[in-house]
């Protein structure tokens, strides 16, 4: 309610916690809404910190919230709001992953997210494994 309605300082004050625990929060059934809500409602300055944080895990961790029950929302709700240049290193960052998601069924829900965002945005380039010789 407070990410919603509250004060920009009081905004300020729940995304700061959440800062530094994005992964541990997103994989909680509760906490996972509230790291949502702090990606939905935060600034723009913030919401790019909370996405960094997700750009910055290496790739085991950011494959676990992928196929997590709970963290794939977060995922998934990064993907939507993101800027157009953080949605592009978040496409690189998934890009390895797509084979082994499609096993998972929370998984297939970031596949399908991403496919969306390639229909809509050209720039993205193509769905699947980077090309030979890419460098991410």
């Amino acid at each position: 309610h407070v990410l919603e309605h509250g004060a920009a300082e009081d905004r300020a004050r729940l995304v700061a916690a959440v800062r530094g625990k994005v992964l541990q929060l997103s994989q909680h059934k509760f906490a996972s809404n509230v790291v949502e809500k702090c990606v939905s409602h935060a600034t723009r300055t913030e919401r790019g910190l909370l996405i960094d944080e997700l750009c910055g895990f290496n790739d085991n961790a950011l494959h676990v919230m992928m196929k997590d029950q709970y963290a794939n929302y977060v995922v998934q709700k990064m993907i939507d709001v993101a800027e157009p240049s953080q949605r592009k290193v978040m496409m690189h960052k998934i890009r390895p992953h797509i084979g082994s998601l499609r096993k998972y069924t929370y998984g297939k829900h970031i596949i399908a997210k991403l496919e969306k965002f390639f229909m809509k945005a050209s720039e993205l380039g193509p769905i699947g494994p980077p090309p030979p010789g890419a460098v991410l």
